[in-house]
């Protein structure tokens, strides 16, 4: 002789706890702990001698309840930082009017799923798939799609990365030069020492740049007949002086503006 035994599913703790709250008709806002505590554990007891696994959300929600059951009894009552009473139940009812709302819109999205599903296809949607992937230059097909083809577009893609990475990167310098300020510099130092050795403007211009824009500097004065140039002592050296005549004039005006 075999006999049958038929416990009701349901698909989580928070559906347990309101088939207990509908059936018995109780405030969802003010849940009698310890009467849903005492029957969602003997449900779970239930299945364990029917030797029915107990998923572990229901577990911790047992576990959840106890606490709230405890903390009920304790004579201490908690207070939030305005001094107004916090209810132990608090966090599991806002749950389960979370949970309530998602279950009453099941059967809205159930409607709208078979309607979806009696739909016919439309024909010209592989067409409307190709125009797409033309109008944005996909190398490969929306609707033939493949682990093989995502590999591939991902191997080119860190392909095109190490490309940029070892792509050569141009750096601009602003140097802290001009050659009209150091032509005025040079003009200054000949005009109050007469003579100017080019050392002498190494010296205090030791850097290289400097000593390019110098040296660009006179060239374009001697172009202007600014200045004149002196052979000087040692090797490669050479002196500055001013210009004679009529070009020191326009030197001496150049400097006094």
């Amino acid at each position: 002789m075999s006999f049958e035994i038929r416990l009701p599913l349901f698909e989580g703790p928070f559906d347990l706890l309101l088939f207990f709250i509908e059936r018995d008709e109780l405030d969802i806002h003010d849940i009698p702990i310890f009467q849903i505590t005492n029957e969602f554990v003997g449900y779970l007891q239930q299945l364990e001698q029917l030797n029915i696994e107990v998923a572990s959300d229901f577990i911790l929600t047992a576990a959840t309840l106890m606490r709230i059951k405890a903390k009920m009894l304790l004579p201490r009552v908690e207070k939030d930082e305005e001094g107004n009473e916090i209810d132990p139940r608090e966090e599991l009812v806002q749950h389960l009017l979370e949970y309530k709302r998602y279950k009453s819109a099941v059967p809205d999205l159930s409607l709208m799923e078979d309607q979806r599903l009696a739909q016919e296809s439309r024909g010209n949607i592989q067409e409307e798939l190709q125009q797409i992937a033309n109008a944005n230059h996909f190398e490969y097909e929306l609707q033939d799609l493949s682990l093989y083809k995502i590999m591939r577009v991902f191997e080119k893609v860190m392909v095109r990365f190490e490309e940029e990475q070892n792509r050569p990167k141009h750096t601009v310098i602003q140097y802290p030069y001009t050659i009209e300020e150091q032509r005025d510099v040079i003009l200054r130092m000949v005009q109050q020492r007469n003579r100017v050795a080019f050392s002498k403007l190494i010296e205090e211009f030791p850097d290289k740049i400097g000593m390019i824009f110098n040296f660009l500097a006179i060239l374009d004065m001697l172009q202007l007949n600014q200045i004149g140039v002196e052979v000087g002592e040692g090797f490669n050296d050479f002196i500055i002086i001013e210009a004679e005549g009529q070009a020191a004039q326009v030197t001496q005006l150049l400097i006094e503006q």
